[in-house]
């Protein structure tokens, strides 16, 4: 398994530009440079609703 190359301040720059502001995945990946596979793992990881305290 390879290793990243990407801080994670980048990939939550990348996933903020696709979630927040609408840019299109394909354009983000062929912008930076970076796989769309990659970009929609970064969204899992990133994207998604910060969790609430207390609530599991």
């Amino acid at each position: 398994m390879g290793t990243s190359n990407y801080s994670d301040e980048f990939k939550r720059d990348v996933v903020h530009q696709i979630t927040v502001r609408g840019y299109p995945v394909r354009e983000v990946s062929r912008r930076w440079g970076v796989s769309t596979h990659s970009l929609y793992k970064w969204m899992k990881l990133f994207g998604g609703p910060e969790p609430k305290p207390g609530v599991d």
